[in-house]
Formats: C-alpha cells, sequence, structure tokens
C-alpha cells in the first residue's frame, strides 16, 4: 500500500484560481487525475489525498466533484473561510460529503500569525470536531507557537503539519525555533505531520543531504506512527520529480522495519483521515 497524503489538482483561471503564478512555469498549467496516475502509477500509488490550493469555496466544491469521479482519490482536504459567520453551516453542509475529511486554512499567507489561535474561530472548530473533520495546518516556524496555543486548547481536534512546518533548510537551521517548536507540537497527541514539501525548501544547489537533518528530527519527534509521506505534487515539480522524492525519502527516513515503512508510506495517513 502507498498512499500519498498530500497533492493537488487546479485548473488555471478556474474555481477561484490564484496560484501557481505565470512566473512559475514548471506548474502554470492545468493538473487532473490523468497527469498524477501517468507519473505515479509506476511506483504503486494506491490512492492519495486530494488538498485544496485556492483559498475559495468554488475551489473545494470543484475538488469534491472530481474525487467523486476518481477511485484514485480517497480523501478531500477543502477550504472554508472558518471566521465566516455562516462558516459552522458550510462546514456541516461540506461533511455531508463521503470524500471530505478535513479543511484547511492557508494560514502562511495570512497577515496575521496568530490567526488560527483567535476565539473568534471556536464556533467553527466546534463544528469540524462535531462532523468529525482534521486540520491540515499550513505553516512556517513563526506560525508554531500559535498552532501549540491552538493544540493545547483543543485536544479534541485533530491537527496534521503540513511539510513539516516547511523548515528552514535553505538557511541550514535545524536545532533552532523550528526545532524546538516541532518538538512541542509532536508531545501533543492529537497532532500528526506530513514528510512532504522539502525539496522546495532546500536552496538551489543544495544537495539532497541538506535534509537530512529536518527529516531526522520529523521522524524522531512523530515516529512512523504519526508522520505521513506525502509528495506535494505537482508544486513538487519545482525542485524535483515523483520519482526521485520518493526514494528519497525511504532512505532519509531511516526506517528500516517493514512495519514502520508501511506506517510512514500509507498506514498513518490512512488512519489519520479514516480512509
Amino acid at each position: 500500500m502507498l498512499i500519498d497524503a498530500h497533492q493537488h489538482f487546479w485548473r488555471v483561471g478556474e474555481n477561484g484560481f490564484s496560484w501557481p503564478t505565470p512566473d512559475l512555469a514548471a506548474i502554470h498549467r492545468d493538473f487532473g487525475p490523468a497527469d498524477l496516475a501517468a507519473v505515479a502509477a509506476p511506483f504503486g500509488l494506491t490512492g492519495c489525498v486530494l488538498v485544496q490550493s485556492q483559498p475559495d469555496d468554488r475551489d473545494t466544491d470543484w475538488l469534491l466533484a472530481v474525487a467523486a469521479d476518481e477511485p484514485l482519490v480517497l480523501a478531500v482536504v477543502g477550504w472554508a473561510d472558518l471566521a465566516a459567520p455562516d462558516a459552522p453551516a458550510r462546514i456541516a453542509d461540506l461533511s455531508r460529503n463521503p470524500k471530505l475529511r478535513g479543511l484547511r486554512p492557508m494560514l502562511q499567507s495570512l497577515e496575521d500569525d496568530a490567526w488560527i489561535a483567535a476565539p473568534g474561530l471556536e464556533p467553527a472548530l466546534d463544528a469540524m470536531v462535531a462532523h468529525g473533520l482534521s486540520l491540515d495546518a499550513l505553516v512556517l516556524t513563526r506560525h508554531l507557537p500559535h498552532l501549540l496555543a491552538l493544540a493545547r486548547r483543543r485536544p479534541d481536534l485533530a491537527i496534521v503539519i503540513d511539510h513539516g512546518a516547511k523548515p528552514p533548510i535553505a538557511a541550514g537551521d535545524h536545532d533552532g525555533a523550528w526545532a524546538r517548536g516541532i518538538d512541542a507540537l509532536a508531545a501533543l497527541p492529537q497532532v500528526f505531520c506530513k514528510l512532504s514539501g522539502l525539496l522546495t525548501e532546500a536552496a538551489p544547489g543544495q544537495g539532497s543531504e541538506a535534509l537530512s537533518p529536518y527529516v531526522a528530527r520529523l521522524v524522531a519527534a512523530f515516529g512512523p506512527e504519526r508522520l505521513m509521506w506525502g509528495s506535494d505534487w505537482p508544486v513538487l515539480n519545482l525542485a524535483g520529480d515523483y520519482g526521485g522524492w520518493l526514494p528519497l525519502a525511504r532512505n532519509l527516513s531511516g526506517l528500516s522495519d517493514p512495519a514502520d515503512q508501511a506506517a510512514l508510506f500509507g498506514e498513518t495517513c490512512r488512519r489519520f483521515y479514516r480512509i
């Protein structure tokens, strides 16, 4: 079993599309299920978690429509405006879709780093918990203290940190604020993490060995029972490819036990997203 815990589809100019911008030529085109199958099928992909890429209800509605007709998509993580007055009603409506498993506010793009910990979001978070939805946290190092405050206040909310919180690989800082934030969050049992999106955080010219201390930290902090592999395809194409990242992640994980490998590359994702 190989489950990709994090990948995207989009159509340029449709469904609230605003990113990627034209300067990112490698990914500024449409991507859909056939494209994913073409790159991932040779590696035995069993299924994937389809994650929103646009902060727009139209994008989420479209992803759910795609997922309904695509067996490869096992779960969807959508978007909703958690601060909107009608957020609980929107969340209740979305939760009726059998493939929706979580929501992802795009925290890295918001001006307020503490937005996710604001008390005004409680009605939306209550609705997410009531309807069995998890929170994907798209964060950077500066958001980790605020995510920690939320996680401590809401032990009932399942949280997964996307892309290992985008560690400062280019800066070579693997023992500073990022590491402290990761360790603090990993101490909370309802917090999981994705081993994804790391190649795009490295500087041009840095070799794969630059990722090693960050992967080691994530594996040590979360263990394979709370760490899940994802491709972040097609964003991955900015710094690598599917056939390179998958074996690199296997090697960097340092996990030799078959059960641990099975957890990292499928079972933990299946369990977290209730697939």
